[in-house]
């Protein structure tokens, strides 16, 4: 018996060419098979970001990686889309970023398969009011004695345990909606003085309102924190999943307490004037996994 021997029609390197050429080829068409989308289009530092993402192949969970935090994506059977709600810190600095996807397959139960997948993100810088406002407050707020510097301390560890607690279930369900029907009197990102001195950057949406107010909750959730704290005056906190709070500040009066479960739309307190506050008014905040972000780009995202 003979062995016919068969010689190859390219030297060696050119066979390399060849298959770095059809690997290339095969990493793109899989690139090509996910689609990946982001709203807004412009994301910008102290925004938040709606993430949708159709794979290439059915997928029993989906998680991401952005900007060191950790995503859960849900999946919408609806429109075959895995999404999830992130954001980007207002100290995030312009440039360009990566998600990185990681999903496991129906088959990953028998053979560990999973599969990953980057898309790179510009953030962009935000525009947000240079303006200073000129405030006054009660001088235990910008100098409190050692009994009220004790009663700040206790109030920091709350917030410092409770703010940053990512609870793994996602509660919201649709758009997020206004806490109150009124005119917006400042926004989030304004600079701001308190008797002369330059404090931080407002990081929430206050809402003119005159005090006994309804305000109602966002969206979905859980109550985690009604009770007063010393700057927040009475204070709710409504987890509503996955490291993602709404926070409303200076309330005259709770009409829900911890542990409560609540609808959008929900009343949930009364506007007033307690805390460090000029005077009646509703601050809302929105915070996502210890990140502040701006509550008037949330509620203008179309959400699943």
């Amino acid at each position: 018996m003979h062995r016919r021997l068969i010689s190859l029609s390219c030297p060696p390197i050119a066979l390399l060419w060849v298959l770095s050429t059809f690997c290339a080829a095969v990493l793109q068409a899989s690139a090509a098979d996910w689609t990946v989308r982001a709203e807004p289009a412009r994301l910008v530092n102290g925004g938040p970001v709606l993430f949708q993402i159709k794979p290439p192949q059915r997928l029993d969970s989906l998680h991401g990686t952005w900007l060191g935090h950790d995503i859960p994506f849900s999946f919408d059977a609806t429109s075959k889309t895995w999404f999830a709600l992130a954001g980007a810190s207002l100290e995030t600095a312009p440039g360009t970023y990566s998600l990185d996807l990681t999903g496991e397959t129906r088959a990953a139960k028998v053979s560990n398969t999973k599969i990953s997948f980057s898309r790179k993100f510009t953030v962009a810088r935000g525009k947000y009011p240079k303006i200073e406002v000129k405030l006054s407050v009660e001088g235990k707020f910008t100098q409190p004695t050692p009994e009220q510097q004790q009663q700040i301390a206790e109030a920091q560890e709350i917030k410092k345990d409770y703010l940053n607690r990512i609870t793994p279930g996602r509660e919201w369900s649709g758009t997020f909606t206004a806490p109150a029907d009124a005119a917006i009197s400042d926004v989030f990102g304004s600079q701001r003085i308190f008797n002369g001195k330059t404090s931080s950057p407002h990081l929430g949406l206050d809402f003119r309102v005159p005090s006994g107010t309804p305000v109602t909750a966002m969206n979905d959730g859980t109550v985690l924190l009604a009770r007063p704290l010393y700057f927040e005056g009475n204070f709710v906190v409504i987890d509503h999943g996955q490291g993602l709070l709404t926070l409303y500040l200076h309330l005259s009066e709770f009409k829900v307490k911890e542990g409560d479960q609540v609808k959008r739309g929900q009343e949930i307190g009364l506007s007033g004037g307690t805390g460090r506050a000029t005077g009646p008014h509703l601050h809302v905040a929105v915070r996502w996994q210890g990140t502040y972000l701006d509550p008037a780009r949330l509620l203008r995202l179309r959400l699943p």
